[in-house]
């Protein structure tokens, strides 16, 4: 790989599996995309698995922090057009899907970290 990547930096230094590192922003951006348009079509997994695809969503908000000007400013509309996808089949904010001690820990809000405070209206199985 020619060049530096803060984004693959970064999630090789918090560990992440190396298929997460090799994909960069690109694979963070398009396995929100994925995870939106399994939401869209009435999410069929578990609270389990959906928690874990919004982790994946935290990643990607980290990832686009660290991420360089020129290269957020690539994917940016796409994951802005990706939340509004997913937005509009969400149940309005609540509390947050890992508990009020979590989110206070780790600073999350239903404003920035929405993702983490709504249910798809359709799907989640328990």
């Amino acid at each position: 790989m020619a060049g530096k990547d803060s984004v693959r930096e970064w999630l090789e230094a918090r560990g992440c599996p190396e298929h997460l590192v090799k994909g960069g922003l690109a694979g963070l951006v398009a396995g929100w995309e994925r995870t939106v348009g399994s939401v869209v079509r009435g999410y069929g997994l578990g609270m389990e698995d959906y928690l874990n695809d919004m982790d994946g969503r935290q990643l990607l908000h980290e990832a686009m922090a660290v991420a360089s000007a020129s290269v957020r400013g690539r994917y940016l509309q796409r994951v802005r057009a990706a939340d509004r996808r997913i937005k509009a089949r969400l149940l309005p904010p609540g509390k947050c899907l890992w508990g009020a001690r979590e989110a206070r820990a780790r600073g999350w809000t239903a404003e920035i970290n929405w993702w983490y405070f709504q249910l798809p209206r359709e799907g989640v199985r328990s």
